[in-house]
């Protein structure tokens, strides 16, 4: 696997900040991406670990999603909080995680993240709208560790 620098180019990540920005449009929902080189842990565990490091667990209305990839693992998971855990049925993050899981079979990386996110973001939009004065809770930027 290419190193945590050449998973993404810089072009690549602009293009999924880009679909965060535009799948909060229509959500108060936080959505963030974190990749990381190597998990030498469970992945999920880890992902709840970089959940709460990312101070995603602080939204309002426990509406935060973290795409988190382990390039070397070969593995990624896709966390809700509560809030929407509450709402949403295992269809969701089926869905989600299939969608991503396409793409990153056929090495189609960005793809399969920016497809992630809109799934998400279409889910949260039904579930936490968008409304006047709903702010930016969270960074949009991909975080790396």
């Amino acid at each position: 696997m290419p190193y945590i620098e050449d998973f993404l180019t810089t072009e690549e990540e602009q293009e999924i900040v880009e679909a965060i920005r535009v799948a909060e449009c229509d959500t108060s929902g936080e959505i963030r991406v974190h990749i990381e080189q190597n998990c030498d842990i469970d992945v999920y565990e880890r992902s709840l670990e970089v959940f709460h490091i990312l101070k995603m667990d602080n939204t309002k209305q426990q509406n935060g999603v973290l795409i988190y990839v382990a390039v070397d693992n070969k593995s990624f998971v896709i966390y809700g909080d509560q809030g929407i855990n509450n709402i949403v049925g295992p269809d969701f993050w089926n869905s989600t995680r299939d969608k991503i899981s396409l793409q990153f079979k056929t090495g189609n990386f960005k793809q399969g993240i920016i497809d992630g996110i809109k799934e998400a973001g279409q889910v949260l939009s039904k579930h936490f709208p968008w409304v006047h004065g709903d702010s930016d809770e969270l960074d949009n930027t991909i975080s790396k560790g």
